[in-house]
């Protein structure tokens, strides 16, 4: 089968999508510093993950929980394998065994972890329990928790060529490009539950393609400044063995210069973007 990859990078808006560990009654967002210590609040590509599985529709694979106390650890069972679950063929698996090696399995569908376009400011907002307090006539309980409304971005990469297969295991190439599109579906309708609320992970703009490289190369060249994307930054990254292959995929109305997008980039609807990939993710595993 001819290596491929698929890659796509994406911006989303979202708002306090990821905690961390609290400190006292603060709940904190998990957060990075970069330059001069400005701060960017992330979405673990764990939760990501979490979410896509959650929402891919397909069964679970079975787990179980081995040692006791401390030491136990929750893994996949052994029989469960990528013919029946599709979780384990994108993300792959560690399955431990007393005495042997165990099996493992690479991921073949990565995630970035999704940060922030816009730094964190230190917003928190104030909590209190008094709607039900106030029943007893006791004291409110105080929390508060760290907010952040941004735009983020993250990238998914995919070896197309290793779908499917782990060691004896291979199911027919109908099957490996279902999955893969459904992947996609999932991805542009993604969402994330957390605290009450439901944030909308659908992408505002997608960039991305199948290529004969697996390079996630517009990881890094996503960048707003002023409300505007940096489309110069992205087209920078674009060489002219992937330029034929890209598309852009565009929500009007939530860049200051969506006419320079359109100018320079030609973008899809985002639906026309997801519309595309699939095509070619279909068309690959037809002809190999």
């Amino acid at each position: 089968m001819t290596n491929k990859g698929l890659t796509i990078s994406i911006i989303f808006e979202a708002e306090s999508a990821n905690y961390g560990e609290s400190v006292g009654n603060v709940a904190s967002l998990k957060k990075l510093s970069r330059n001069k210590g400005e701060q960017y609040t992330y979405i673990s590509r764990q939760a990501i993950r979490y979410n896509i599985v959650e929402q891919l529709n397909y069964p679970l694979a079975k787990v179980k929980a081995e040692g006791s106390g401390d030491k136990k650890v929750v893994q996949f069972t052994q029989d469960s394998t990528i013919a029946d679950y599709p979780e384990l063929d994108f993300f792959g698996y560690l399955k431990t065994e007393k005495g042997t090696g165990g099996k493992k399995r690479s991921a073949k569908v990565r995630l970035s972890n999704a940060i922030s376009l816009e730094t964190f400011k230190g917003d928190l907002d104030f909590l209190t329990n008094k709607g039900l307090a106030d029943r007893l006539e006791e004291n409110m309980n105080i929390a508060q928790s760290e907010i952040h409304h941004s735009l983020y971005r993250y990238t998914i990469t995919a070896d197309l060529d290793q779908i499917g297969i782990d060691g004896e295991i291979e199911i027919d190439n109908a099957e490996k490009a279902e999955r893969v599109n459904r992947l996609l579906d999932t991805i542009q309708y993604l969402y994330r539950d957390i605290r009450g609320r439901r944030e909308n992970l659908s992408p505002l703009f997608a960039v991305g393609g199948v290529y004969n490289i697996k390079n996630p190369v517009f990881q890094n060249a996503l960048n707003i400044e002023d409300g505007k994307l940096k489309v110069d930054e992205l087209t920078g990254v674009i060489s002219s063995n992937i330029k034929d292959d890209t598309k852009c995929g565009l929500v009007k109305g939530i860049f200051e210069n969506d006419n320079e997008i359109i100018e320079k980039l030609n973008p899809l609807t985002i639906s026309e973007f997801f519309d595309d990939l699939k095509i070619k993710v279909r068309d690959y595993y037809e002809s190999n």
